[in-house]
């Protein structure tokens, strides 16, 4: 009888091989994969690149993980378990859900690729990391008394997603630039200034001096006031 295709195309569902050489595991390829990602992006990740750079073959590699959507499964995972949740019986629900929306927040921009694949990334949350991550957060918004957990989640989860992934993008600009990112907006004001002359809401809603101050500040008052607002609706979510 013919070997039955594997059910479900994930990495989890395959058995690790033994190493086939002593430098060699699944965990050393995945950590030089987000060192790839981290500093080069999503399009310079290849199984070919990451099996020059482990000095390994092509086909040791292939025992390990057998596909880049696999190694993207894998290194998902990976930096998920770099975030940080408050205990499910915190006293102050408002202080441990920032805190956790910022420690997402700081992952994803230290590692700038991650927001942009989390819907591309197969079935990434049958990994041990993520889905620790997932029970320990609906813990905690059970234990808050939300009467709908799970998309009390969604909706924090899908709004810092969304800024990190923007400003991801933004900050992976500006590094490619090479310059601090106060330089960088100073020689594109001119341009946006231009740009937006007779659209008094657009300065008025970024202005050009707080920008070039602590251009970093700037972005986190941005994504706390937006924080602030997604967590005084779910607020209204609350039994009184």
């Amino acid at each position: 009888m013919a070997a039955r295709p594997n059910p479900i195309p994930s990495v989890w569902a395959r058995r690790q091989p033994e190493p086939d050489q002593p430098a060699l595991s699944r965990a050393a390829i995945v950590r030089e994969a987000i060192a790839v990602l981290d500093a080069d992006g999503i399009e310079a990740l290849s199984m070919r690149k990451l099996a020059t750079r482990l000095n390994a073959g092509a086909t040791s590699l292939y025992r390990h993980v057998a596909t880049k959507d696999e190694l993207m499964e894998l290194a998902v995972d990976e930096v998920f378990g770099e975030m940080a949740l408050p205990p499910a019986d915190s006293p102050d629900w408002r202080a441990a859900a920032t805190e956790a929306a910022e420690a997402f927040r700081t992952t994803a921009l230290r590692h700038p690729w991650l927001s942009s694949v989390l819907g591309q990334a197969g079935l990434a949350y049958l990994g041990p990391n993520l889905a620790s991550y997932g029970e320990r957060l609906t813990a905690f918004f059970t234990a808050v008394g939300f009467p709908e957990p799970g998309r009390a989640i969604d909706t924090l989860i899908s709004y810092v997603v969304g800024m990190s992934t923007t400003e991801a993008a933004w900050l992976t600009t500006v590094a490619r630039a090479g310059e601090s990112e106060a330089d960088f907006i100073a020689r594109l004001m001119p341009a946006a200034q231009q740009a937006t002359a007779g659209y008094a809401h657009l300065t008025d809603a970024y202005p050009a001096a707080a920008a070039l101050a602590d251009p970093a500040e700037l972005r986190n008052a941005k994504f706390s006031y937006g924080l602030e607002v997604v967590l005084d609706g779910l607020a209204l979510r609350l039994p009184r």
